[in-house]
């Protein structure tokens, strides 16, 4: 899943030693993966603090728990840790952090983010635009936000409408409606006034 060379294990052990109580370990999770504003992240996990379906292993000194969501996103991730002039760098390269993969066992979250970043929003960004999921509520309602041109553009409403909730509502049959977050009184970038 992800390699963490001896020199990255001792320098997080040394940070997890600086911490206060027993079992602090740390836990490692792409946030929004498989688009291009993945990020894979480092967090410390206090006993209890790990999340339900998170993959623990055990190194020397700590516990790391991978997010099950990010799995497949963390394949062929390396984590190293090399001293420089200013003290020393912690770097984490996931490859695959960003790559859509939305196989049949991919989470409803991974299945939007695919067709918002390769079918929806290739479309906006000819007028500036883009929209993003903010979150799933219950029964299954997906919370966008839209950007750049669209935030405040006269036509949103047909883009949501007939673009993005029809697209999505068909690829994403378990999906029950569709809502925008977005704050369209900010004008200054919008498509259309």
């Amino acid at each position: 899943m992800i390699e963490i060379s001896e020199a990255a294990q001792t320098y997080l052990a040394e940070l997890l030693s600086n911490q206060e109580g027993e079992g602090i370990g740390i836990r490692i999770f792409v946030s929004q993966p498989g688009t291009p504003h993945a990020e894979t992240c480092i967090a410390y996990c206090r006993p209890g603090e790990e999340q339900e379906g998170d993959t623990p292993v055990a190194y020397d000194k700590f516990t790391a728990w991978f997010e099950k969501r990010s799995e497949s996103y963390l394949v062929d991730a390396k984590v190293d840790y090399a001293e420089d002039r200013m003290g020393g760098q912690l770097t984490i390269k996931a490859p695959n952090a960003r790559t859509p993969n939305v196989g049949p066992d991919a989470s409803i979250e991974d299945r939007i983010n695919y067709v918002l970043y390769n079918e929806i929003n290739p479309g906006l960004a000819s007028h500036g635009g883009q929209v993003s999921l903010v979150e799933i509520v219950e029964d299954n309602v997906a919370i966008l936000e839209f950007g750049g041109g669209c935030q405040g553009c006269a036509a949103v409403d047909v883009t949501l409408k007939n673009g993005v909730e029809k697209t999505l509502l068909e690829q994403i049959p378990e999906l029950t409606a569709i809502k925008d977050s977005t704050d369209h009184t900010v004008t200054e970038n919008a498509y259309y006034k």
